[in-house]
C-alpha cells in the first residue's frame, strides 16, 4: 500500500496563551453612559444629533418584560418593543432558559451538507399555525429578506415580472424590499429602483384589479395592517383581494414582518378578514422573542417546486446563516411561550382596554381625531381643531414640519412618564403603539393615564409643550434652509 511520507520540515510552532476571557459585564460598566459619545464617533451621527434634539438620548441598562431601567435607575414603560420584535417582552425567562440549555448542549449549526433537525421541527410548528395550507418554509435573517425572497418565488413561480405593492406601505429597505416601499423619505436618493414595481393605493380594489388586468402581475404584496399610520383594511378587502389574485394568475403575498406572531389578537392578522388563502406568508420580529435575527416565508408546495425544480437548482436560493441552529431554537422557545401564556388572546385583550380607553377621550380633547388599532398594534390620530388659539397653533407647526406634530404627544410621554412610543411615519399626525404581549393591567393604566396628561397639555397654548415643539420645529426650518 503507497503511503505518503511526512513532512519532515514541518515544525512545532509555540502560541502564547490567550489572554482571559471577555468580561462582558465588566466591558458594559466600563463603558456605562458613552452610547452617544460612541454612535457619534462611529457608528451614525445624524441619528445621534436627532435623538438628542428630540430628548431621546438615554442610556438604557437593563430590561425586563415591558419595562426598561437607565443608567439613573428610572424605570420606563416601552410601548414601542423593538419595534414590534419583544411582542413577547424583553428578555422572558422562558426563552432565555431554552437558549441558555440549548448552548450548553453544544449542538452542531451551520454544517450546510446536512438537513438540520432543529429548523425542520421549527418549519412544521410554524405550518400548524397557518390558516390555510402552506407546505413549505424558507429560513431568513430578516423580514426584509423574507420579502426579497417573496419577489424571488413570485417571479421564478409565475414567469411574470410585475410585482403590486400599495402607497405607504413598508416592506423594508434592501433593494428589492424598498422598491415596493411606499414612502418616499425612505427611497428618496436612491433610485432607480427595481424595474416592473408598481404601487396602488390601499385598500382600493378596483385599483388591484385593473393592474391585475394587465396580465404581466407575479404577485400582490399587502402588509394586512399597515404599519406606517396603521391602516386598517376595510372588511373583506384581503379576501376579495385574494380572489382577484387568483383569478388573474398572480399570487398574494402576506406581509406579517410586524403583525403576525399573534400582535393583533390572531397569531396572523389576515385571519381577521376570515378565510383568506394567501399563497405566501413572511414571518419576523417576534419569531426569536428578540433574542436574535430571524425569519420565515412559508409559501404552497407548487411555488416551492416551481423555484427549486431539480437537484441542480435545490439551493438556487439560499443565505450563510439560514437555519442557525440557535436561531431555531429560539424560535421554537417563542412559539412554545406564546402558546403557553395564552399571548395571542392577552394581545386582544390588552388591545381593547388600551383602544377604548384612548377612544373614551376624543370627545373631551380636540386635538384627538380618532384610535384605530388591531389588538397590540394602534395608532392614535391627531386632527385640526375647532377652537381658533389651538387652530393657529396647528397651523403653525404644521408649517414648520409636517411631521413635527406629533411630537408634542411623545417627548412628554418619555420625559415626564417614561412611556417609549413613536411617530408612525413620515407627515403624518399618528402615534403608534407596539406594545408587548406581557402588559398587564396596570401598565395599561399608567399609559392611559399619562397621555390623557399629555392630551391636557396640549391643549394649553401656549404652554411648556409648545415651547419644546416650537424650538425643535425652528432648528428643522434652519437646518433645510442651510
Amino acid at each position: 500500500m503507497n503511503t505518503l511520507p511526512m513532512n519532515r520540515h514541518l515544525k512545532s510552532v509555540a502560541m502564547p496563551e490567550p489572554e482571559p476571557v471577555l468580561d462582558i459585564r465588566a466591558l458594559l460598566k466600563r463603558n456605562e453612559g458613552r452610547n452617544y459619545e460612541l454612535h457619534a464617533e462611529h457608528v451614525n451621527p445624524a441619528n445621534v444629533k436627532t435623538l438628542r434634539t428630540i430628548g431621546f438620548d438615554r442610556c438604557y441598562v437593563r430590561a425586563e418584560g415591558a419595562y426598561l431601567w437607565d443608567v439613573k435607575g428610572e424605570k420606563y414603560l416601552d410601548m414601542l418593543s423593538g419595534y414590534g420584535v419583544f411582542g413577547l417582552g424583553r428578555n422572558h425567562p422562558d426563552v432565555r432558559q431554552v437558549l441558555r440549555d440549548f448552548l450548553d448542549a453544544d449542538y452542531p449549526s451551520l454544517v450546510k451538507m446536512e438537513a438540520p433537525l432543529l429548523s425542520g421541527l421549527l418549519a412544521e410548528e410554524l405550518k400548524k399555525r397557518m390558516p390555510n395550507q402552506l407546505d413549505r418554509v424558507f429560513f431568513t435573517n430578516s423580514g426584509a429578506e423574507g420579502v426579497e425572497t417573496a419577489m424571488k418565488y413570485a417571479r421564478c413561480a409565475t414567469g411574470r415580472p410585475t410585482i403590486i405593492h400599495c402607497k405607504k406601505a413598508f416592506h423594508g429597505l434592501t433593494y428589492g424590499a424598498l422598491s415596493l416601499t411606499g414612502d418616499e423619505s425612505f427611497r428618496e436618493g436612491f433610485g432607480p429602483f427595481l424595474p416592473h414595481c408598481r404601487a396602488i393605493p390601499f385598500n382600493d380594489l378596483p385599483a388591484l384589479e385593473a393592474e391585475l388586468r394587465r396580465g404581466d402581475v407575479a404577485a400582490f404584496i399587502v402588509e394586512p395592517v399597515q404599519g406606517k399610520g396603521v391602516n386598517l383594511p376595510s372588511p373583506g378587502y384581503l379576501m376579495e383581494a385574494a380572489r382577484l389574485c387568483r383569478l388573474h394568475g398572480a399570487l398574494l403575498v402576506d406581509d406579517e414582518v410586524q403583525t403576525g406572531m399573534g400582535r393583533t389578537g390572531r397569531f396572523l392578522a389576515i385571519e381577521h378578514d376570515g378565510a383568506v388563502d394567501p399563497d405566501i406568508v413572511v414571518l419576523a420580529k417576534t419569531l426569536s422573542a428578540g433574542f436574535v435575527p430571524v425569519g420565515a416565508v412559508l409559501c404552497k408546495k407548487w411555488i416551492h417546486d416551481k423555484v427549486f425544480s431539480s437537484m441542480q437548482r435545490s439551493v438556487v436560493h439560499s443565505s450563510t446563516f439560514s437555519q442557525g441552529s440557535f436561531a431555531m431554537a429560539a424560535g421554537l422557545a417563542a412559539l412554545d411561550t406564546l402558546d403557553r401564556h395564552h399571548l395571542i388572546a392577552r394581545a386582544e385583550i390588552i388591545g381593547n382596554q388600551l383602544g377604548e380607553g384612548l377612544r373614551a377621550l376624543i370627545p373631551r380633547y380636540e386635538f384627538l381625531k380618532d384610535v384605530r388599532w388591531r389588538g397590540c398594534m394602534m395608532g392614535i390620530e391627531f386632527g385640526s381643531p375647532r377652537s381658533l388659539a389651538l387652530k393657529a397653533a396647528w397651523t403653525v407647526m404644521h408649517g414648520l414640519d409636517k411631521s413635527l406634530f406629533p411630537q408634542a404627544a411623545i417627548i412628554p410621554l418619555l420625559d415626564k412618564h417614561r412611556i417609549i412610543t413613536q411617530v408612525a411615519g413620515h407627515h403624518i399626525d399618528v402615534v403608534k403603539l407596539l406594545p408587548p404581549l406581557v402588559l398587564v393591567d396596570a401598565d395599561v393604566r399608567w399609559f392611559l393615564s399619562a397621555f390623557e396628561d399629555v392630551l391636557a397639555g396640549m391643549h394649553r397654548f401656549p404652554g411648556p409643550a409648545w415651547d419644546v415643539i416650537t424650538d425643535i420645529g425652528k432648528l428643522a426650518f434652519t437646518q433645510r434652509a442651510r
